[in-house]
């Protein structure tokens, strides 16, 4: 059971790992692992649809500044977004 486990954990990191690649190489910007978590609800909550597109994503969530979390809505601030 503990293998088991193990391999799913593994999984999870090279599911992970290999998701970033590909955003980056198709030059998608993910934002920093904290400014994912302060968005991760929102992008939940307002864009749902979106998911897995980051592009798609980044255009939702701006265009609801306003709807934002006082988190989230201090990444797009700081980015520039109003």
């Amino acid at each position: 059971m503990a293998k088991r486990i193990r391999w799913i954990a593994v999984g999870l990191v090279l599911g992970t790992v290999g998701t970033a690649t590909v955003a980056s190489a198709q030059g998608e910007y993910r934002g920093t692992p904290a400014q994912q978590r302060a968005c991760r609800p929102d992008v939940f909550r307002l864009c749902a649809g979106e998911i897995p597109n980051v592009k798609a994503i980044t255009a939702c969530l701006a265009a609801r500044v306003s709807r934002l979390s006082p988190d989230c809505r201090a990444v797009f601030q700081a980015a520039g977004y109003r």
